[in-house]
């Protein structure tokens, strides 16, 4: 009998499950902070910044990891920052491509994905240790829970800030003022500091139901 550990051990699930709550990306290691703060005023585009960072991170890990033996140490980060560029090239082109007006309103900030500390952070710590399958489920782990803040963001935001949600009017016109009713969107949501006030709550929220995050 082998004895490989199985694909989907609890280890390797730990890998995927972990970043969406304990060892969260932005709200527990405090990474990707300002991409959370530039796309994240509609939902649409933080879903597509979301599934572009999940398919670059959980590649280049993927990548690094089969190379990881060939690397010279003193060329390591020059040749991460080859792998992630090709990947976010290719990521930007599908999205010119399929998605042609959420390109334009993610505009530098797709591009902006190669300095995102979130990436090079699990090439140092993961890919470079790891064999490509674990390191698949840590990329893609980590860019679950860097997304997840992301959407939650841009929910509200969108929603508060312009009653819509994916660009679908979802706040009735006879609830506005304007027509009599008792509602009005609150512009202040559509500007960044809102972004860094939501993520402020979810880490209240957080670490309110976990109190191990405050102590550690």
């Amino acid at each position: 009998m082998s004895d490989r550990e199985p694909l989907f051990s609890k280890k390797n699930l730990n890998l995927l499950s972990d970043p969406m709550d304990n060892s969260n990306p932005i709200t527990v290691q405090v990474l990707g902070i300002c991409s959370a703060l530039a796309v994240t005023a509609q939902l649409k585009p933080s879903v597509v910044m979301s599934i572009s960072v999940m398919a670059v991170l959980g590649f280049a890990n993927v990548i690094i990891s089969l190379l990881r033996n060939g690397i010279p140490n003193r060329i390591r980060i020059i040749v991460q920052l080859v792998v992630i560029a090709a990947l976010v090239i290719l990521v930007d082109q599908v999205l010119k491509a399929f998605v042609y007006d959420v390109s334009r309103q993610l505009s530098v900030f797709v591009g902006l994905i190669i300095t995102n500390c979130i990436i090079m952070g699990r090439l140092e710590a993961f890919a470079l240790g790891n064999k490509p399958w674990p390191a698949f489920l840590d990329g893609v782990g980590n860019a679950a829970g860097y997304g997840v803040i992301l959407i939650i963001v841009g929910f509200f935001r969108e929603l508060l800030g312009a009653g819509t949600l994916y660009g679908y009017k979802i706040i009735p016109d006879s609830w506005y003022i304007v027509n009599g009713g008792f509602y009005e969107n609150n512009g202040l949501m559509v500007l960044s500091p809102m972004a860094l006030v939501a993520v402020g709550i979810i880490i209240w929220v957080q670490r309110s139901r976990n109190r191990q995050l405050i102590e550690d």
